[in-house]
């Protein structure tokens, strides 16, 4: 069996959904005497479990999960409040002398955990007037002045989510500065390691299509009726996430629930790019690589990074 380092350090495991961070972040965990703190910005709302694919208490193999169920669907997501909550878990972590082993997709979530990131403040009236225009012309046309302010914002962001381009609109206004240009270096505030989850995109699409029929299977559309009683609609992030969003259009009537699941399927790959992308341009992730993806190799090689010294 191999032996870790006497002194832990916090491990992210990164990458496109559907690769298996999940699988791996319980094995690293499980090896290392760890525990899992999450950084699925969905996975913190109570009750979306099918469409986040959420591990069950017995998927999780007896490790503890953080930062799970912890917000109402109607509360609005917000990265520095996370931030706050995931540095208390990992101190309280590292301090127990354990290693905390970070999972997730929502790469502004990650780097808010282990990066040097400050997030700048906001201001209610420019808020509230950019908000008024999103009412009033729609996400498109705000995502088109985006692009044309901050291009690499406007790749990253997707032209239908409304919230998060007015939160950059709104950071540019304040700073006077792209809104990327307030995402600093890559500047480590923990001792890291990262390791990214790579498969093939044929391979990922095909995943993709099987989880997204999974949770049809699991029961997605009850799940989301009974979120929608608990105000899921109104919920400016819950009623975004993936799947979730495409339900409760064919529940308005807006489309047949088959077109629905045809939809979560084209969005989620064209999500897992954006996701590949943005953790393509942190020179810090240890890839491992599609190769290997589906074989025993993958445990054995992530924990070998973990063995070694690596620069965070």
């Amino acid at each position: 069996m191999s032996t870790a380092p006497s002194a832990p350090r916090v491990i992210a495991v990164v990458g496109p959904t559907a690769a298996g961070k999940s699988d791996l972040g319980v094995f690293l965990a499980q090896r290392l005497g760890g525990e899992v703190v999450n950084a699925d910005s969905m996975q913190l709302y109570r009750g979306m479990d099918i469409g986040t694919a959420k591990l069950t208490p017995e998927e999780r193999g007896g490790v503890p999960h953080h930062l799970l169920d912890i917000w109402d669907v109607t509360v609005t997501a917000s990265v520095a409040e996370y931030q706050r909550m995931a540095r208390r878990r990992i101190d309280a972590l590292l301090a127990e002398g354990r290693w905390p082993v970070l999972v997730g997709g929502s790469g502004l979530y990650v780097r808010g955990a282990v990066d040097n990131l400050e997030f700048p403040g906001t201001d209610p009236a420019v808020r509230a007037r950019l908000e008024e225009e999103l009412e009033l012309r729609g996400s498109g046309a705000l995502h088109a002045r985006l692009a044309a302010a901050d291009p690499d914002a406007a790749r990253a962001i997707l032209p239908g989510n409304g919230r998060r381009i007015v939160r950059a609109l709104e950071v540019i206004e304040i700073t006077g500065k792209p809104f990327t240009a307030n995402l600093p270096g890559h500047d480590s505030f923990y001792d890291t390691v990262q390791i990214g989850v790579d498969v093939a995109r044929p391979e990922l699409d095909e995943r993709i299509a099987r989880r997204v029929d999974r949770m049809w299977e699991a029961g997605l559309v009850e799940e989301v009726s009974a979120l929608q009683a608990q105000g899921l609609r109104e919920g400016r992030t819950a009623s975004r996430a993936l799947g979730y969003q495409q339900v409760l259009a064919a529940l308005a009537g807006a489309c047949t629930m088959d077109e629905a699941r045809a939809e979560t399927v084209r969005a989620t790959k064209r999500f897992a790019r954006r996701q590949d992308s943005w953790f393509r341009r942190d020179p810090r992730v240890h890839w491992l690589s599609g190769a290997v993806a589906d074989r025993a190799e993958l445990p054995g090689l992530a924990l070998s990074l973990v063995e070694r010294p690596v620069t965070a």
